[in-house]
């Protein structure tokens, strides 16, 4: 009896590694996240139950209630999956469920995602890293637990570009204090919807003219000099990402 905590990568059913491809057509039960492609879903064995404890605003399942589920499913089935976005280890909680299922003595195995983090800069045909303008990459999320915040100054970096996870809602401190820390208000930046997902939409922006975009959660937001850079066809991206949704 196992539980396999899967990475989803960031929305588009191709993007699956094939270990997780395997397990989803193998797994008695799929517990997963808000989301989830459907065709992703769709993968599953078709007899396999499928509950969805997905984060919702106004409506969310605790985490220590999916701890719960997952420990009880684990010791009663052969093959659990969970299912979660981008990569379990990254602002994925993988850490908290992974404790949990070890302490009650459930086997767990975690399979590696593509991360939104790197996927969603990549699909605006932005390299977080490139020789001569950027010489490191710093992740780190908008919405930390408990209230409390990240001390953006400490990361306000022209030589490091900075990806930011689930920072819609507070972009205006966000960039408050990026330029507080030192960083240029024309500070190239980029924000990314829905990367890989129907409706994906791509902005570019000055720092100081972020907080008064037009977006769209779930977006990433891309700061430093490498997000003025277009290294791909993002017609034809969005075009392929409309086919898959389909």
């Amino acid at each position: 009896m196992s539980v396999y905590l899967v990475g989803a990568g960031p929305g588009a059913a191709d993007l699956l590694t094939i270990r997780a491809w395997r397990l989803l057509g193998s797994a008695d039960v799929v517990v997963f996240d808000r989301l989830i492609d459907p065709a992703v879903l769709a993968m599953a064995r078709s007899d396999a139950e499928l509950i969805d404890v997905g984060k919702r605003p106004g409506h969310s399942n605790s985490q220590d209630l999916i701890n719960a589920l997952l420990v009880s499913l684990g010791q009663t089935h052969e093959c659990v999956v969970r299912l979660k976005g981008g990569d379990p280890f990254v602002f994925g909680r993988g850490g908290e469920e992974y404790e949990a299922l070890a302490a009650a003595g459930v086997s767990c195995e975690v399979v590696p995602g593509v991360s939104s983090a790197f996927a969603a800069p990549a699909v605006a045909g932005i390299p977080v890293t490139h020789r001569g303008l950027s010489h490191g990459v710093t992740v780190v999320t908008g919405h930390a637990r408990h209230g409390a915040a990240v001390d953006f100054r400490r990361l306000a970096n022209p030589d490091v570009t900075l990806v930011v996870l689930m920072g819609v809602q507070h972009r205006a401190s966000i960039v408050s204090e990026l330029i507080e820390g030192g960083l240029e208000p024309s500070t190239p930046a980029a924000v990314i919807e829905r990367a890989h997902m129907e409706g994906q939409r791509i902005q570019r922006a000055r720092l100081d003219e972020l907080e008064h975009l037009d977006v769209v959660a779930p977006a990433v937001l891309v700061i430093g000099p490498v997000a003025e850079l277009e290294f791909s066809d993002i017609n034809s991206i969005t075009n392929s990402v409309s086919m898959l949704a389909s």
